[in-house]
């Protein structure tokens, strides 16, 4: 497991060329999946750089997608 700094992690969602278009958070130096969002009063953001990121994203929607589908079958 790599060592990571506190510091450096507590501060790679505060510097604003992490986010794309202000709204996307994007850092491939932080293996973080779900990292705080600017203002941490509103939670957490997924990672999109970190690939297990996509997954843990889409996993949910997948799953409510095919929910609907089924449903509106019904």
């Amino acid at each position: 497991m790599e060592y990571w700094d506190k510091k450096e992690l507590d501060e790679y969602p505060y510097d604003p060329k992490n986010w794309k278009w202000g709204i996307i958070y994007f850092n491939r130096k932080d293996k973080r999946i779900f990292v705080p969002k600017k203002d941490p009063r509103y939670g957490a953001t997924v990672n999109f750089a970190n690939p297990l990121s996509i997954l843990a994203f889409s996993t949910p929607l997948l799953i409510i997608i095919i929910l609907a589908v089924v449903f509106s079958i019904y």
